[in-house]
């Protein structure tokens, strides 16, 4: 009898590439109202799941990324391209799409 078993999808970014898990999109107002999924604003947080090596200088030289694995980033409205891996939607961004990082 044979298994499946399932594998997970690993993505590396590329040059200066970041690969983001966007947070959820709010369903719930703070006064308590219920928003239908057509009202919801796309989410403009997500933490940083994965970064490229960096951008290549024109000397040859990498210049590292000033975010890394398990940062929480801003990114701008239309900012990267999504993708969805293992049923789980990601955005891919240049590290110059990004607003900011969040710290605590």
């Amino acid at each position: 009898m044979a298994t499946a078993t399932k594998t997970k999808t690993t993505l590396k970014p590329l040059e200066d590439r970041v690969v983001i898990l966007p947070n959820k999109a709010e369903t719930k107002t703070a006064s308590g109202i219920y928003l239908p999924e057509g009202a919801q604003e796309k989410p403009l947080m997500g933490k940083v799941v994965a970064a490229g090596p960096g951008k290549l200088t024109d000397d040859g030289n990498r210049a590292p990324l000033g975010v890394k694995k398990g940062d929480i980033v801003v990114y701008g409205q239309y900012a990267g391209s999504e993708v969805e891996l293992d049923g789980v939607s990601h955005m891919i961004c240049r590290e110059s799409e990004l607003l900011g990082v969040v710290e605590k």
